[in-house]
């Protein structure tokens, strides 16, 4: 059977999740329908040996460069087909969300990026990362067509709107600005998902790295006019306000929303290199 979409899954020092993902992908038969392709770059661990149980439905690249953006590069230039779909190797997803993916980017309104629901994971977390995540769920870039954070996918169209991926930490960041939030569509009816960090301080750092590839995003490769962030805390606000229940939570999400942009903003004026702030607590052994 001819694929309906590739998967390019960049993948460095995975081996203890990439099977979780592959397993499920590899094991529903409709598996037959993509054409998965793993980019290892820079791995010094098990990841290419645990990615290359899985072919031949599976393709493994190997790179030298531990780099994502060198792995996306990568895998656009192994992949063959479109729709095409971006996944972080640590994220749980079924083959019939990426299927609805497909369906979305090449049906008749062709839309041009997607991504399904993100449902973040707090199970094992600490009660304040899950607090910080009961507001989360609640702002505005969760509500405005959130593409990213672990998947997103492209019609041909929609990643013909630029050539080389450009050197950026916050590369979702980078697509899903590439688009407004009218074109973008989020599969309510399917979703994805991510392991939050256990302890708060795993979380405050990944999340200082997020905030920092945000902050170091060329204003060219940022949409103008969106509604200004003041706009949106003050929405986050009013929801938050009407439920005294949340209030305790507000009180941690404050801390912890503030404390990685305030250090993201003391790394780059610093001239520091980006460190990839990888969160292990999330990564346990599958």
């Amino acid at each position: 059977m001819t694929a309906r979409m590739s998967v390019v899954i960049p993948a460095h020092d995975e081996a203890a999740v990439i099977g979780r993902l592959l397993s499920g992908l590899v094991g529903d038969p409709r598996a037959v329908e993509l054409e998965i392709v793993v980019v290892a770059n820079g791995c010094r661990d098990a990841t290419v040996s645990v990615a290359r149980t899985y072919e031949p439905a599976v393709r493994v690249v190997e790179i030298a460069e531990a780099s994502k953006i060198a792995a996306l590069e990568a895998g656009d230039a192994a992949a063959t087909v479109f729709p095409r779909a971006y996944v972080d190797a640590d994220v749980a997803v079924g083959v019939p969300a990426l299927l609805a993916l497909a369906d979305v980017l090449d049906g008749p309104e062709r839309a041009d990026v997607a991504s399904p629901r993100l449902v973040v994971d707090t199970t094992d977390a600490s009660w304040l990362v899950r607090q910080h995540y009961r507001i989360w769920e609640l702002t505005e870039y969760r509500a405005s067509g959130h593409i990213g954070s672990g998947i997103y996918a492209m019609s041909e169209t929609g990643r013909a709107r630029f050539g080389s991926w450009p050197e950026v930490i916050a590369d979702d960041r980078f697509v899903q600005q590439l688009f407004l939030p009218q074109e973008r569509v989020t599969l309510d009816d399917h979703e994805f998902t991510v392991r939050s960090a256990r302890t708060i301080g795993s979380h405050l750092r990944r999340s200082t790295r997020i905030a920092r590839g945000n902050l170091e995003l060329p204003l060219e490769l940022q949409l103008p006019g969106l509604e200004r962030a003041s706009a949106s805390a003050r929405a986050l606000l009013w929801r938050v306000a009407r439920q005294p229940s949340l209030w305790p939570s507000f009180a941690v999400y404050t801390v912890t929303a503030t404390v990685p942009r305030v250090r993201a903003r003391r790394l780059i004026a610093g001239q520091g290199d980006a460190e990839w702030e990888r969160d292990d607590t999330s990564r346990a052994m599958a």
